[in-house]
């Protein structure tokens, strides 16, 4: 439990240590012993952790929806059944409301997204303590288990977001059409000669617009996700600072609870709405 053997801020920096695999400065190759193992190890370690849940979470949810388009009757549906095609409808909603081009990726896209995400943030209602402490009695020193809490995976969702949007502007536009939306606008002359003025004064505001959208998709997910994190872990601390501190501790555990469940899912549903939003403009010229 909390405190039991570390201090408050090594309490705090346990929880938020990744069990890291990567490269020791000796050239071996191995598990990190700590957090400055970890950075040592560079640009190329991998966070174990986040992997693992990330795989389980998406398997989850392959699961589930697989397991209820197996069962699908046009009868009495099942609890999943009810539960599955609520969330499908509520997608296609959201696309045919922000989407208006013709794209049959999209909705499959904002479905794994929203759940995917959704699973993750879910993870934080976990207490902070039971898998953990679960992973110490087999030898496992570090587990964090919401992968949105860790910016290697938001960024790589919203890269791979990014890269869609890259792909299908090319696509839909052609290159000269997409390299004209970064340097003819937004602003613009009939004159030739002050036109070309305004190519490169275009092109780094469209430049820093285009990686606005991967990076702030990233952040605002890690960091929403990261602070709930944080305040259950300083409220779990609580519990080893004597019965009324406990007790108050509890309290503001389920208040906060109840409150990060609208948190959790909000997160998930902007991260789906902006990936619209952004393939959106992409099948469009300005």
């Amino acid at each position: 439990m909390a405190g039991d053997t570390l201090t408050s801020s090594g309490y705090i920096k346990h929880h938020l240590t990744n069990l890291t695999f990567g490269q020791h400065p000796d050239g071996t190759w191995g598990m990190a012993h700590g957090a400055a193992e970890a950075k040592a190890m560079g640009f190329w370690a991998i966070h174990v952790d986040t992997m693992f849940w990330s795989i389980i979470l998406g398997v989850a949810f392959l699961f589930m929806f697989k397991k209820a388009a197996d069962q699908v009757t046009t009868g009495v549906p099942s609890m999943l059944q009810n539960f599955c095609e609520w969330i499908v409808e509520f997608i296609d909603t959201s696309v045919r409301g922000s989407f208006t081009a013709q794209n049959n990726l999209v909705a499959p896209l904002a479905l794994t997204i929203f759940v995917w995400i959704f699973l993750q943030n879910l993870m934080d209602l976990v207490p902070v303590d039971l898998i953990p402490y679960a992973s110490a009695l087999i030898g496992i020193e570090y587990m964090k288990v919401v992968p949105s809490t860790d910016p290697n995976a938001t960024f790589g969702m919203a890269i791979g977001v990014f890269a869609l949007v890259i792909y299908y502007s090319i696509k839909m536009k052609g290159l000269g059409g997409f390299a004209a939306e970064l340097t003819l606008q937004p602003f613009s002359s009939s004159n030739k000669a002050v036109n070309l003025l305004f190519i490169p004064i275009n092109f780094v505001l469209e430049f820093v617009s285009l990686i606005a959208k991967p990076i702030s998709l990233a952040l605002r997910l890690f960091g929403n996700m990261y602070a709930g994190e944080m305040i259950f872990i300083l409220i779990a601390i609580m519990y080893n600072a004597g019965v009324v501190l406990g007790l108050f501790g509890g309290v503001l555990q389920l208040g906060w609870a109840i409150f990060h469940i609208l948190i959790i899912t909000l997160q998930a549903f902007i991260f789906m709405t902006l990936t619209i939003v952004y393939l959106d403009m992409a099948h469009h010229e300005h």
